[in-house]
């Protein structure tokens, strides 16, 4: 046979059995080190937990134990204040003592305070509970996110592949987690809140014995720094910053999924009952197509151009809706801008999120990756927060209906322009002085 002929022949066998999305993310699942494995599995195991429970303790406190509307919303917010605006200094924590010791605390922490919560009645227990609950996803959320971040890239230098992709499949585990999790909590509270509480303190029992046993003592290759001087460093580190604000201007465009979307799904179909539709359309959107988006991505775009492509996709969402609301359409046919925003959000998501995790190895200084894994989601939440209520001051405005949803689809197309250059490979700063090794 000439090499013409099986050249030929190698082709055609080729095309005969493509590799589908499902056989390469099973050959990519098995390709991951255990640690990958152990750690990806973690992201799903949190998020079926959490979201077994808090999607339900607004209705809980309100109906329950009889709270005010503004008393709920203050408890939801100190929750959300405890861990996202916490997450630096769990990073920070994963720099000094190691990945093992600060998952585990906070699973422990986690355990606690969903057990808490199940017998809470009183402000004050419901609000020490939440607080509980919100520090343990501080503690454990940027150890997890560090080290996968950090494995990706080992994994990317060894040969086996763009980081993206394992970020990519970190994010459908979560995404995975955050669809099952309410519907396991939905049959639980056939029986009461507490078992739906308790319910998820056993999830975390699980992911605690789980680290225990499997979670290595000594992580081959981390390093974390001893001198001080990391929180002064990352402030003077304008790239990173940079990144921050642009993953900023991303959450900001996520979070009108839960303020600007609910009013105009009230607008078209007289009520907010379609929501629950469009969530999960988002959901199974990240859950399909995430793997498939991150791999086309790898090859044609790179970090800079997936971040900037996924802004641009997000600002074109609410154009999308801005263009259709002069029309004044209803029904049916007033949901369908409304579904293309969430569409668009969600694959510009599915560029982003992937992108911006990848990055953040490059921009920190070495043993301070964690720092900045937790630094990425508190600078970029309190972003949030402050666009959050300039977001709702406009949309109470009375302005003509287009131009709040056009000046969202600006906050995105703006933000492109504050990314950081890409760096060239090798182009990461040298390890400090005092970086030791850790784990």
């Amino acid at each position: 046979m000439t090499p013409l002929v099986s050249r030929v022949l190698a082709r055609r066998a080729t095309r005969a059995v493509p590799r589908g999305p499902r056989e390469s993310t099973l050959r990519l699942w098995s390709d991951l080190s255990a640690l990958l494995r152990l750690l990806i599995l973690t992201q799903l195991a949190f998020n079926l937990g959490f979201y077994a429970v808090l999607p339900f303790l607004a209705g809980h406190l309100g109906t329950a134990i009889g709270m005010a509307g503004w008393l709920v919303g203050l408890v939801l917010g100190l929750r959300t204040f405890s861990q996202q605006g916490l997450f630096v200094v769990g990073g920070w924590l994963v720099d000094r003592w190691g990945v093992r010791p600060v998952v585990l605390a906070g699973c422990a922490l986690r355990i606690a305070g969903f057990a808490w919560l199940g017998y809470a009645q009183a402000t004050w227990a419901v609000v020490g509970a939440v607080l509980v609950i919100g520090f343990a996803a501080a503690l454990f959320s940027p150890a997890v996110e560090s080290e996968v971040a950090r494995q990706a890239v080992v994994r990317e230098e060894a040969g086996h592949g763009p980081r993206t992709r394992v970020l990519a499949l970190f994010s459908v585990a979560g995404q995975v987690g955050a669809f099952a999790g309410p519907l396991l909590g939905a049959l639980l509270l056939a029986v009461d809140f507490r078992t739906a509480c308790l319910a998820g303190a056993a999830v975390f029992v699980l992911v605690l014995a789980g680290h225990v046993w499997l979670m290595p003592q000594h992580i081959p290759g981390r390093v974390r720094a001893r001198e001080p001087g990391g929180a002064r460093l990352l402030l003077r580190n304008r790239r990173f910053l940079a990144l921050c604000c642009a993953y900023g201007a991303y959450l900001l465009g996520y979070n009108q999924l839960y303020l600007a979307l609910p009013d105009e799904v009230q607008r078209a179909a007289g009520s907010q009952a379609p929501l629950s539709w469009l969530f999960a359309l988002s959901s199974v959107l990240v859950v399909c197509a995430q793997l498939p988006v991150t791999r086309w991505a790898g090859r044609r775009l790179g970090l800079r151009r997936s971040l900037a492509t996924g802004l641009l996709l997000i600002a074109a969402g609410f154009g999308v809706v801005a263009a259709a609301r002069p029309a004044g359409w209803t029904g049916t046919a007033g949901l369908l801008p409304a579904a293309g925003f969430v569409v668009l959000l969600t694959v510009g998501q599915m560029l982003v999120v992937p992108a911006a995790r990848s990055w953040v190895p490059d921009l920190a200084e070495e043993g301070r990756i964690g720092l900045y894994t937790g630094a990425l989601s508190s600078v970029s939440g309190l972003i949030v927060l402050a666009g959050s209520a300039a977001t709702g001051s406009l949309l109470d405005l009375g302005l003509p209906a287009a131009v709040p949803w056009l000046v969202l689809a600006a906050v995105p197309a703006l933000a492109v322009a504050l990314l950081p250059r890409r760096e060239e490979p090798g182009g990461r700063p040298d390890r400090p002085r005092g970086a030791v090794p850790a784990d």
